[in-house]
């Protein structure tokens, strides 16, 4: 059973199947066929709803991808489309200005381009034209010639937002509260059609049932996971639900250690670390969309394995490592050891991610990354590199240079690294470190690129970063002048 607020209703599930999206119940036990299906793999926006959550008391409102939202995730949350928007025949301010802007022409994808415009105006008022691109970069549609939608997000960022949501967001955060509270044990279960999810409340319930069972699938953001089910029509028998795990979701910045807890959200991520590693920062922007960021998570990209993944090749680079957990029993390990062969990892049968460890030793001020795909937004990598290097006097102390695309899974160049430390900052160095990826990767081809394509990016990438070092120039960015 769970219980979450649908606007501000008191819902309360039983006997449905976990695997059973928000979306596929909003069109259908809900009856709320305003958010719409159109990809049903998290990449168009057309199915975007607002999930509100109670933080210290106050709500907090982000969008979601429904499509990849399991059920059993809106327990103690509040869910908002857009049939909860308007009051009675007065449209909200984002349904009435998209209206007034012209931004809807067939309509398929403008429900989720209002819950998306209804988010931005609660988390970023008097968005520049810059933030609102990134925050709609996860919606898709382009009708109207797109001017008119992006007018309308400006307009509605520099009105005060003064809805009915902002004027009950005490009393919703004490509906939570309250919902929270009842609660009674230590872990709760969602069951049906044979199918269950477990939800415990504290990790060593957590670390107890993986153990139980470590066939059950984990779920935290669910924003992969969940292509099982919409892209792959396999069920999940069985699913253990993180997301009320205090103990995982916790970001912690001390003098000589990051730590990210294993349910930190990519976007809550991104924020923290601004002012740490800026360029990790900024190129979590880079990953999937507002929707997905808000949702996904670190671990999950790692446990994930794949070779393209955002995240991995970024951490090798700063020398991250793991504390993993199995029943009472932690360890640690070095991220250098984590992937083992294409979709392999170290994790035993029950173990599980507990956070994510990056030394502020090992973090270059000069700390680069870029990822390469077909599109800015919303895209999978072709080629992901990331570049940590510490020079002195213009000889190179430490290097650590990683890949993603390159190979069966995200790699350091060993060969590189080893042409670069000890070396002056030089023209001949940096040939030299180009011609050892050679010898480091041998990417196969496929209809992302070419081996030989992928060879010679990330060549341009580590060329790219070292003239920035031999030149002590700032890198310029397109994404600077956008808007």
């Amino acid at each position: 059973m769970i219980t979450f607020l649908h606007n501000r209703k008191r819902t309360t599930l039983r006997d449905i199947d976990p695997d059973t999206t928000v979306l596929n119940w909003l069109r259908g036990p809900a009856g709320c066929p305003g958010t719409k299906e159109g990809c049903a793999s998290g990449d168009c926006g057309a199915c975007t709803v607002v999930v509100g959550e109670a933080q210290q008391g106050k709500m907090v409102w982000k969008t979601a991808n429904s499509c990849l939202m399991l059920v059993s995730q809106l327990q103690g949350r509040q869910l908002i489309t857009v049939e909860d928007l308007a009051r009675g025949q007065q449209l909200h301010p984002a349904q009435q200005t998209l209206a007034d802007h012209h931004g809807s022409q067939c309509g398929f994808c403008t429900p989720g381009i209002v819950m998306s415009m209804f988010a931005l105006q609660k988390n970023a008022p008097g968005a520049d034209r810059h933030a609102i691109e990134q925050h709609l970069g996860g919606n898709l549609c382009r009708c109207t010639g797109y001017r008119p939608i992006i007018e309308a997000a400006h307009a509605l960022c520099q009105s005060p937002d003064n809805d009915q949501f902002q004027a009950d967001s005490a009393a919703i955060a004490q509906q939570l509260a309250q919902i929270t509270a009842e609660e009674q044990s230590a872990t709760s279960e969602l069951a049906g059609d044979g199918h269950h999810c477990l939800i415990p409340k504290n990790i060593a319930d957590l670390a107890r049932l993986y153990q139980q069972y470590p066939q059950a699938h984990l779920l935290a953001g669910g924003t992969d996971l969940a292509l099982q089910i919409t892209q792959f029509y396999r069920p999940l028998p069985l699913l253990i639900s993180l997301n009320h795990v205090k103990e995982l979701s916790t970001i912690t910045v001390t003098d000589t250690m990051i730590t990210l807890g294993a349910t930190a959200r990519l976007a809550d991520i991104g924020r923290e670390l601004q002012g740490d590693i800026p360029a990790f920062s900024e190129m979590l922007t880079r990953f999937a969309s507002c929707q997905v960021r808000n949702q996904a998570t670190l671990a999950g990209n790692l446990a994930n394995a794949s070779p393209i993944g955002d995240g991995a090749p970024m951490l090798l680079a700063l020398g991250a490592s793991l504390t993993l957990q199995c029943g009472e029993q932690q360890r640690e390990l070095s991220l250098d050891d984590f992937f083992l062969d294409y979709r392999k990892t170290a994790l035993a049968p029950g173990e599980f991610i507990r956070a994510i460890h990056i030394p502020r030793v090992t973090v270059s001020p000069s700390f680069q990354a870029w990822k390469v795909s077909k599109r800015r937004e919303d895209d999978i990598s072709t080629v992901f590199g990331a570049f940590n290097l510490h020079h002195q006097q213009e000889v190179i102390t430490s290097a650590r240079v990683a890949f993603g695309g390159m190979a069966a899974v995200p790699a350091r160049a060993l060969a590189c690294e080893a042409a670069l430390c000890g070396k002056p900052l030089s023209e001949t160095t940096l040939a030299a470190a180009c011609s050892a990826l050679d010898k480091d990767f041998s990417p196969l081809s496929d209809f992302r690129g070419t081996s030989g394509y992928r060879l010679q990016v990330a060549k341009n990438l580590l060329r790219r970063y070292f003239m920035s070092q031999l030149q002590g120039s700032d890198l310029v960015e397109v994404s600077q002048y956008v808007g």
